[in-house]
Formats: C-alpha cells, sequence, structure tokens
C-alpha cells in the first residue's frame, strides 16, 4: 500500500474508532502488526481543540510511525483549517470523516451523512487537499441507504481532487453497524478508479481478510472491531496473507503480557482515575472468549485502583494457566 510518498511494509491498517484508538491501543496494534493506526476521530470546530478529550485524542508523543490524524465536520473551510492546524501539531496524513454513522455525528451534517451532498463531498475535499500539505485520504460507507449507493461518484470525485486514498466500509449510513458488509460496491469502485484503496468491514480473521482482498481488489485492509480484545489479529492475518499459512495460536501466557502492559498504559495516558475505567471495557473484550471469565468481569469492574487491576487479571491468568494444566 502506498498513500502520497508514504510505502508500508504490509496493506494492514486499524480503523479510527472513537474511545477506542487512543495511542496506546493505536501502539499496540503497530506493535502487534498493523502497518499504521487511524487516530480516533477528532472534531474540525476550533472551539473543542482544547477539551481534555480532544488534547487526548490529539496526543501522539512517543508513538511510533506515521501519525494519520482523522477530522470530522461538516463545513468546508473550517475542515480545511482543521487540517493545517492538525499538519502543524505534526500529523503526516489527514483523514476526512464521512462514514461516520452516530446520530450525534450525522446530527450535525456530518459523518456518513456528508455523502448525501456530492456538491459538498467535493467543496471539502478540495479545500482540505489544497489547504493540507500533506496526503490527504477520506473514508466513507457505500451510500445513505440502499436506495442511494453512490460510492462510486464519491470516489470518482475525491480521485479528481486529488484525495490520496479512500476506504470504504461495505455498509450505508441507515445500516449503522448491522447486518453484513457487502463488497460488491467496494468491486464497482475498484472497476472505474485508480485510487488508492482500503476495504473495511467485518473482516475478522485471515480467511476472511484473503476473502475480502479478493472479491474487493483493494489495495489494503482496515480492521476496526475485530482487533477490540484482539490486537494480534493483524500478526495473524500478515502471515496468512504473506505465506498463505495459519499463524500459530496466542498463547495464554502471551496474552496475559499483552494485557498487562496494555492496561499499564491506559493507567498511565489518561491517569489513574479514568485510566482505570477506561482499561474495564478493554478487559472485557480481551476476555469475551472466556467462558470462565464473566464471573471475574463483573468483579473486575468494580476495581476502582490500578495496582488492584492488575493484581486481578495477573491472579485471573495464573489461574487459567493452573486449570489447563491439571
Amino acid at each position: 500500500m502506498k498513500i502520497g510518498p508514504y510505502q508500508f511494509e504490509n496493506n494492514l491498517v486499524l480503523a479510527p474508532m472513537a474511545g477506542v484508538t487512543d495511542r496506546p491501543f493505536r501502539q499496540l496494534c503497530k506493535d502487534m502488526g498493523a502497518a499504521i493506526a487511524v487516530s480516533e476521530m477528532v472534531s474540525a470546530n476550533p472551539l473543542l481543540r482544547n477539551t481534555r478529550k480532544s488534547i487526548l485524542r490529539l496526543d501522539h508523543r512517543g508513538e511510533i510511525g506515521l501519525r494519520w490524524v482523522q477530522i470530522a465536520g461538516s463545513e468546508a473551510s473550517v475542515l480545511a483549517e482543521a487540517a493545517k492546524y492538525n499538519v502543524e501539531k505534526g500529523a503526516d496524513i489527514i483523514d476526512i470523516n464521512m462514514g461516520c454513522p452516530a446520530k450525534k455525528v450525522c446530527r450535525k451534517a456530518a459523518g456518513s451523512a456528508l455523502l448525501a451532498d456530492e456538491g459538498l463531498v467535493e467543496d471539502i475535499c478540495t479545500q482540505v487537499v489544497e489547504t493540507a500539505s500533506v496526503p490527504v485520504t477520506l473514508k466513507i460507507r457505500t451510500g445513505t441507504d440502499h436506495s442511494n449507493k453512490n460510492a462510486v461518484n464519491i470516489a470518482s470525485i475525491a480521485e479528481k481532487v486529488g484525495i490520496s486514498a479512500l476506504t470504504i466500509h461495505g455498509r450505508t449510513r441507515a445500516d449503522k453497524f448491522q447486518g453484513e458488509a457487502e463488497y460488491k460496491t467496494i468491486r464497482a469502485v475498484r472497476e472505474k478508479t485508480d485510487i488508492t484503496l482500503i476495504a473495511n468491514g467485518d473482516i475478522d480473521s485471515p480467511d476472511k481478510a484473503l476473502y475480502v482482498s479478493e472479491q474487493t481488489g483493494a489495495d489494503a485492509l482496515m480492521i476496526g472491531r475485530a482487533a477490540q480484545g484482539r490486537p494480534w489479529i493483524f500478526k495473524e492475518i500478515a502471515h496468512f496473507l504473506s505465506t498463505g499459512n495459519y499463524y500459530r495460536s496466542t498463547e495464554l501466557s502471551e496474552i496475559a503480557e499483552i494485557m498487562l502492559n496494555h492496561i499499564k498504559q491506559l493507567h498511565g495516558f489518561y491517569g489513574e482515575y479514568q485510566g482505570v475505567r477506561i482499561a474495564r471495557k478493554h478487559v472485557g473484550w480481551y476476555l469475551n472468549g472466556y467462558s470462565s471469565a464473566q464471573t471475574f468481569k463483573r468483579y473486575f469492574n468494580q476495581i476502582s485502583g490500578p495496582k488492584e487491576q492488575l493484581v486481578a487479571i495477573t491472579a485471573w491468568f495464573e489461574k487459567q494457566q493452573l486449570t489447563s494444566v491439571s
């Protein structure tokens, strides 16, 4: 995969996910095999830049690799200015969000709601590309609903005005995250344009990654929810796509080490109070596949101290290892 002047070691991208792809998680997924990770969506509204949420979302200190920042808004001039601001703060790539289906985003005529106005899409893309001194990418859905799938039109606009790469989630705005993603629309975009194309939606295994790659002809794959609690999915998929063989199973001891390091990073990044609370959802994702973890997750969610969280996680995994041996 290539975006502007940047050539990546593989074709796997961590999707931007609000409340998930913070600096600790982005770095973890890069360590686990993602070529690059997109930041959480940040508002283009300059009045929100100094809020704690925005400051944390734009914190890339110590992060290894390129910085790909996603911005969201509905006004071309505001988005263009936000792109310039983020480049000055160190962004290597700017991504425009036209894919988020959340009501609070679409209510402001931003996110995937923008797909209904192709003229506005062109204006936004043109102004951001002209203003930013780095590659600009665009993330969309297949359309607003099943009667209005206009991804091919949007892709043609994006290519014409100089967007460096296009990510398409294989659902419409109306679908939200329900049902199954479809890939025919992404294939249609591939056949009509030469833009760097990234396929997104329901890529949750090495086999599915190969299937989506073959079905769409995309240059890269973007993985979102499947990486929650399973960041090593990037290593599994990269190995499978390059060798045709499945990557070995991740050992319980490895999972414990990954979890503990991740939770420590969250405590350090957010501070003890917020870090402890954010750690709860990540631990829930890590342990989703263990039927024996239901009682532990309820107990873990009541823990209020960072050290106590780490002790509890360590004890749970030691118990699992003893059970597996016996």
